[in-house]
């Protein structure tokens, strides 16, 4: 019959809560291969395969219900599967890796060794992210707008690009200074207006627009591993700070 782990036992090899497992059974994800009389669940060496599958969508950020559905198709398979990990974690940990140098470069020019310049700060996104992005953002907003913002940034000359990108890294540093100060400070919201403003080089959002763009800052992995360099809490002070900027714009 092979080795039989209990759910503490599960959980403490596979680095996960015992309260994750009985979620992960509630919803039909991973069921146990026996439950005993007394009600005590205990995992088989299936069960331990498909729950190392879980976890590893789960590191590729996938939800729950996306996860159950690509292992409940017929065609699933394990191998193909692992496969298919091996290939996603090695891209991942290649993104990680250029991210890791990009903190790196950024901590020691917040300790003044060295001088960044804005496309240091937002290294991270290759030719091919943010070709992808565009294509993501076409669907969230008006594909016209996306596509005027693309033109009128290759309008500007390298000069005028390098100048732009320079000034939103010296006002995303002023909205970082002005955290400990609160989202409703003069100093967050002088910086919410000068984000604001800064934007109008790209294109001219609305009130909706503006706090939708936030709130992309906190959904969007990659932009949100941009401003976790800044501070780990800096995109969720955006999001507040710019709530606030948009109900003072309709007073």
């Amino acid at each position: 019959m092979g080795s039989m782990y209990t759910v503490k036992q599960l959980s403490t090899l596979a680095g996960i809560t015992p309260r994750t497992l009985h979620h992960y059974d509630a919803i039909g994800l991973l069921k146990p291969s026996r439950v005993a009389a007394n009600g005590y669940r205990y995992y088989g060496e299936d069960t331990l395969l498909r729950l190392q599958q879980i976890l590893f969508y789960r590191e590729l950020d996938l939800p729950l219900e996306e996860i159950k559905k690509i292992m409940s198709r017929r065609d699933f398979d394990i191998l193909d599967a692992l496969l298919s990990h091996k290939k996603a974690l090695r891209t991942k940990v290649s993104n990680l890796n250029r991210l890791i140098r990009t903190v790196d470069n950024t901590i020691v020019n917040l300790k003044g060794k060295k001088i960044m310049d804005g496309k240091s700060l937002f290294e991270g996104f290759t030719k091919e992210e943010e070709k992808k992005f565009t294509e993501e953002a076409s669907q969230i907003y008006d594909p016209l707008i996306v596509k005027a913002s693309a033109i009128k940034w290759n309008v500007y000359t390298a000069s005028e690009k390098k100048r732009i990108v320079e000034e939103g890294n010296l006002i995303y540093q002023d909205i970082l200074a002005s955290m400990p100060k609160g989202i409703s400070s003069p100093e967050a919201q002088a910086g919410m207006d000068r984000w604001r403003r800064h934007i109008e080089y790209f294109w001219t959002p609305n009130d909706g627009q503006l706090v939708g763009l936030v709130e992309l800052y906190n959904t969007d992995l990659r932009f949100k591993a941009n401003f976790d360099k800044l501070d780990l809490g800096f995109a969720e002070f955006m999001l507040g700070a710019v709530k606030i900027y948009v109900q003072n714009r309709r007073k």
